[in-house]
């Protein structure tokens, strides 16, 4: 429960080529409020086309926090996120301004709504036997196992996200019990009154031409070219979580010569419209969540009349 005396902050939540950026950027205008971004991917310097990265004329028009902090070779994890996102939470209140933090990487809002402490710590050695067991059978059969043991964690993850597949297996291993067990257990501890929107859109197929346009026009913007210069930063591989993003990873083998242009489009079509996919059903789960049909003519006016309401209100009445 968020405590009326808790500063609001605000979450917009959305799959892939829903519109958070332009309504962000909208809300920003028009409310005392500073976006910090929720995602895994604008975290990457020098990785701009292909996550969509806000231009230099959006973010003279509204400033984004956490872009451009890591080099693609480094890593950055959901603690990172949480210990970043609440620092600059400070520092906004601080300066008379609300949060609003904007982004599809639900891990991470559910991270800072729940804590992560009840999560045990990498595992270097146990990670390697995974890995090597799917060196011989394939993540799509760890993914397996995973959907036996874990069936809520499985079911939101590719069968090729080794990354976090192999993390879900290692909390098995390491605790006994599936990341969702753990995850539901920890209790809210935000110091927020958050207001929750959360973009669904009312016809999958308009989104799906949304994310194949927007995939057509990276393509268009050189996100081959920009893979292309990555390639050549020391230390940087196929394997780290960086390239493993939508659109890079398909990039990457196109250049390795292992599929051709157009298979590579249409595995990244593919591998996008799963993304939007497993962003969704964390969405119509998500407790506390005002849904706003992100395709609606009128998104901008109603987004506008529930954030007016929770800044008036000092109660949060669209939160818990």
């Amino acid at each position: 429960m968020f405590a009326p005396s808790h500063p609001p902050a605000i979450f917009l939540m959305g799959p892939t080529a829903s519109g958070k950026t332009a309504l962000a950027v909208s809300l920003v205008e028009r409310f005392p409020l500073e976006i910090i971004s929720v995602d895994s991917a604008l975290v990457y310097r020098g990785m701009d086309i292909g996550t969509a990265k806000p231009d230099a004329a959006t973010l003279a028009r509204a400033p984004h926090h956490l872009l451009d902090i890591r080099d693609p070779t480094e890593a950055y994890s959901a603690a990172a996120f949480c210990d970043d996102a609440l620092r600059l939470m400070r520092d906004i209140v601080a300066r008379g301004k609300v949060p609003l933090l904007v982004g599809g990487t639900m891990l991470y809002f559910r991270a800072l709504l729940s804590g992560l402490d009840d999560l045990p710590r990498a595992d270097a050695q146990l990670r390697q036997q995974l890995e090597a067991e799917a060196a011989r059978r394939g993540w799509p059969a760890l993914h397996a196992d995973l959907a036996r043991f874990d069936p809520p964690t499985a079911a939101r993850l590719a069968p090729n996200d080794a990354q976090r597949v192999g993390r879900a297996l290692e909390i098995i291993q390491l605790t006994g019990q599936p990341m969702s067990a753990l995850l539901d257990r920890v209790q809210t501890a935000l110091p927020y009154r958050v207001l929750q929107l959360a973009l669904i859109p009312s016809d999958r197929a308009v989104l799906h031409q949304r994310i194949a346009a927007r995939f057509d026009a990276m393509l268009g913007e050189g996100l081959i070219e920009e893979v292309k210069v990555l390639r050549q930063l020391p230390g940087l591989t196929a394997d780290l979580p960086a390239m493993r993003a939508v659109g890079y990873r398909q990039a990457w083998a196109y250049l390795n010569g292992e599929i051709d242009l157009n298979t590579m489009r249409e595995q990244g079509l593919a591998a996008t419209r799963q993304l939007a996919k497993r962003q969704l059903t964390w969405l119509r789960s998500w407790p506390d969540a005002v849904a706003l049909d992100c395709l609606a003519d009128d998104l901008e006016t109603q987004a506008f009349a529930r954030v007016e309401l929770h800044l008036r209100s000092g109660s949060g009445g669209e939160s818990v």
